[in-house]
C-alpha cells in the first residue's frame, strides 16, 4: 500500500511523479493465467477427480477468477471431437493445458502447438512416445502416469483367484487406443501360467459393444478383463450390465466401475493423480520448463471389491483376497 502524501504546494516533478507511479501501480490489474483443460470422458464421471485437482490449485495458493481461469472440454468417449476441442482451447493461447485420457493426451502430443502440456493418467507414457523418459521427459509434456500398463497383468492374476476354475477369459480392449496393443501383449504372454485362453474382443467406436458381447457366448467366456478406456468409462453401466447378466466375474481399472457394480476394480486413486496435477501447473505457471519435471509414478494401488455383485453372479470370494481389499462393498 502507498503511503498517503501531504498536499504541498510544490510545482517540481519530484514529489508529483511518485505519486503517480503509485496510482498506476494500483490501477494496474493483477494478471490471471488461463488453464486449458481437455477430457476424453464426460464431466459427470470426473466430478470428483475436478474437485480434487482444484482443491490442489487452491492449496498452492490459486483461486479461480482471481489467480487462474479454467477453461474446459470434454469428448464425452467420442474420440473423433477431440482435435476440434483441442482447436477451441488452444486458440485460447492458455499458459498450460492440463490433458487426460490418453487418446486426448496423444492428440495434444501430435498437435505440438508449443503449449506446456500436464498429463493426468497416462497407461504408459514412455512405451507409448509421449516422453523420452520418465525422469527427463524433453520437449512440452509432463504429468503423471497411473502405471496401468505395469499392472494390467495383476488383474488377471486377480480374476483368477477368485475364480479359479474359469478357463475362458474376455478381454475387451481398443485397438485405436494407444497403450491397450501393448496391454493385450502383456497379458497374452502370461496367459498360459494361468492356464487360459484369451478371447480379445475389439470395440473401437460405441456401436461395437453389442457385436463384441456376442462372442462372449459363443466363446462360453467364464470371466471379462475390461482395460482402461475412458469410452468403456462412458459406457460402464451397460458392461456391469452385462456381466451381471451373463453372471461373469469381471475386473477394470477404476474404483468407480466396482462402485457402480462391477465385481472388482485394481488401479490408482484418480484423486490423487488430480490433485497432484495442481503441483505441475503450479510449477510450469512459475517458469519451469515441463521437459525438466520428471513424469511420477503411483505407489499406491487400491483394490475394490462389491460383494454385492459377488452374490448375484453366485461367487463366493476367498477369504484372503478380501483381506487385502481396501475397500468391500457389501
Amino acid at each position: 500500500m502507498c503511503k498517503q502524501i501531504r498536499p504541498v504546494l510544490v510545482f517540481s516533478g519530484l514529489l508529483i511523479a511518485p505519486f503517480a507511479l503509485c496510482i498506476a501501480a494500483q490501477a494496474q490489474p493483477k494478471k490471471v493465467a488461463h488453464i486449458g483443460y481437455i477430457s476424453a470422458r464426460t464431466v459427470e464421471s470426473e466430478k470428483d477427480w475436478q474437485a480434487a485437482f482444484r482443491q490442489g490449485l487452491r492449496e498452492l495458493g490459486y483461486l479461480e477468477g482471481r489467480d487462474i481461469l479454467i477453461e474446459q472440454r470434454y469428448a464425452e468417449g467420442k474420440y473423433e471431437r477431440i482435435p476440434e476441442l483441442l482447436e477451441e482451447v488452444t486458440g485460447l493461447n492458455p499458459a498450460v493445458l492440463v490433458v487426460t485420457g490418453d487418446p486426448a493426451i496423444h492428440a495434444a502430443k501430435n498437435a505440438n502447438r508449443g503449449i506446456p502440456v500436464v498429463i493426468i493418467a497416462s497407461p504408459d507414457p514412455v512405451g507409448t512416445g509421449l516422453v523420452a523418459s520418465l525422469a527427463r521427459p524433453g520437449g512440452t509434456i509432463t504429468g503423471l502416469s497411473d502405471f496401468h500398463s505395469g499392472v494390467v497383468t495383476k488383474r488377471l492374476e486377480l480374476l483368477k483367484e477368485v475364480a479359479p476354475s474359469a478357463t475362458r477369459i474376455a478381454v475387451l480392449w481398443n485397438p485405436n487406443h494407444p497403450a491397450h496393443p501393448g496391454q493385450l501383449k502383456e497379458i497374452q504372454a502370461v496367459a498360459t501360467r494361468f492356464k487360459v485362453k484369451l478371447i480379445p474382443l475389439e470395440v473401437k467406436t460405441t456401436d461395437d459393444f453389442d457385436r463384441a458381447f456376442d462372442p462372449i457366448r459363443k466363446e462360453r467366456v467364464e470371466a471379462l478383463i475390461v482395460l482402461g478406456d475412458p469410452a468403456f468409462f462412458v459406457h460402464q453401466a451397460e458392461i456391469i450390465q452385462f456381466a451381471v447378466k451373463n453372471r461373469l466375474p469381471v475386473i477394470s481399472t477404476l474404483r468407480q466401475f466396482a462402485e457402480a457394480g462391477g465385481l472388482i476394480s485394481y488401479g490408482t486413486s484418480y484423486p490423487d493423480l488430480f490433485r497432484r496435477a495442481a503441483w505441475y501447473v503450479d510449477k510450469i505457471l512459475k517458469g519451469a520448463k515441463p521437459g525438466d519435471l520428471p513424469v511420477e509414478q503411483p505407489t499406491k494401488f487400491e483394490l475394490v471389491i462389491n460383494l454385492k455383485t459377488a452374490k448375484q453372479i453366485g461367487l463366493t470370494i476367498p477369504p484372503n483376497v478380501l483381506a487385502r481389499a481396501d475397500r468391500v462393498i457389501k
